[in-house]
């Protein structure tokens, strides 16, 4: 009889539960999911809880494979050489190959005040926390949204569509991602909703306090509810099991997605740095690289070598309201060109993205091994990137004694 293989994946977002799933291909893989919380966290959505128009929550049920076990507790600790994790709950569970998808949270922000009086929404608990804050608050108190990415945008758009008087503050320009003429479609669209935008380096934020928000250029804007979008982090699991992380604390990996300390250690979605060169922070890149981490471990049990990362982007959409979206396409290095598809249209392929999402989820789970399209055709801009890297490195010269 073959030995069991038993597979941990932390952390049950769009790439852990993408792994998980596709890693039930093999009967004789054991595969237990780690995640501190009993749903799954539909991260996409979360402007929609704030406004109310969606609980930003999937039954696991509904997109995690039968024969995945999922264990409801937290990672404190990576004990690497005794291929185990330790749990908040003060349990352990073994492994014989990790994978590490703890995903990403808000940055800390670095901005006096901003950590006491501002609600940052990049996970569940946050949006929770600030959805009866605005429950709570006249319709005309003043909300300033800092951070225009297409979390700021969409929380904006979502809040000014309810009538509520909202300032964007963009600390450089809207949607640094978009073309120029997606960003004035963008633009107008905001103004249509009556959002106040406020971009260039004059409107970075300095300082938060209970009633307001202080900007470079000396302004101070009345702010009854202060919204923060503006970066994320990762948790620092990994720097704090002693394994090597780049500067924001992001495994670092080869192009397989394995590990440089330890080859039973792959990683996965925004917490994976492979080369020191991370993807854009998405589900649009967490999906593939939950899948590539997959394969590559089913190509270990196999003896096989793993195939490289070969990641392709192909747009960015935003949400402008329920109505009203943006589909802003870019090309295979993940910039974005002057195609973009708005308005009505805009919105409704952004839904179907959404809903795309959780389907691809739920196929996987159904039918592990299906998806595919981590082997698209792309990655050209990644290997010109990497080649540049390499170039710069600095030559190491062994000494001969």
């Amino acid at each position: 009889m073959a030995e069991n293989t038993d597979v941990v994946v932390i952390g049950g977002g769009y790439a852990g539960v993408m792994a998980a799933n596709r890693l039930t291909q093999r009967d004789d893989v054991t595969v237990t999911l780690i995640n501190p919380r009993p749903t799954f966290v539909h991260r996409v959505r979360l402007h929609q809880l704030v406004g109310g128009t969606d609980a930003a929550v999937v039954d696991y049920q509904e997109v995690l494979a039968e024969g995945v076990r999922l264990v409801v507790d937290s990672v404190t600790r990576i004990d690497a050489a005794g291929r185990g994790v330790e749990l908040a709950s003060g349990g352990a569970v073994g492994y014989d190959y990790l994978v590490y998808a703890v995903g990403s949270g808000s940055a800390d922000p670095q901005v006096p005040g901003a950590a006491e009086f501002a609600y940052p929404i990049a996970t569940l608990e946050e949006a929770e926390r600030l959805r009866p804050v605005l429950d709570s608050a006249p319709t005309t108190a003043a909300v300033t949204v800092v951070g225009a990415g297409p979390t700021g945008i969409e929380t904006a758009a979502e809040l000014a569509e309810q009538g509520r008087s909202v300032t964007l503050v963009c600390g450089g320009v809207l949607g640094p991602y978009l073309h120029t003429r997606g960003r004035r479609s963008v633009a107008g669209r905001l103004a249509a909703l009556g959002v106040t935008v406020l971009h260039g380096s004059g409107a970075k934020v300095t300082a938060v306090t209970r009633d307001a928000v202080r900007l470079a250029d000396g302004r101070e804007l009345p702010s009854a509810v202060t919204i923060w979008t503006a970066g994320f982090g990762v948790p620092d699991l990994a720097t704090r099991s002693g394994l090597s992380a780049d500067a924001l604390g992001r495994l670092l990996t080869d192009e397989t997605l394995t590990s440089v300390d330890d080859d039973r250690i792959v990683a996965a979605g925004d917490s994976a740095a492979p080369s020191g060169l991370p993807l854009r922070m998405s589900c649009q890149a967490a999906m593939p690289l939950g899948a590539r981490a997959a394969d590559t471990v089913l190509s270990r049990l196999t003896g096989e070598q793993p195939e490289p990362l070969n990641q392709s982007f192909g747009a960015q959409c935003i949400s402008l309201g329920r109505g009203t979206g943006i589909f802003q396409f870019g090309n295979r290095s993940d910039v974005a060109v002057w195609f973009h598809i708005d308005g009505r249209l805009g919105a409704k392929m952004k839904e179907a993205v959404c809903k795309g999402i959780v389907k691809h989820l739920a196929d996987e789970a159904h039918k592990p091994g299906g998806y595919s399209l981590h082997r698209m055709k792309g990655g050209a801009g990644r290997k010109e990137a990497l080649e540049a890297m390499r170039a710069e490195a600095p030559v190491v010269v062994e000494r001969v004694s």
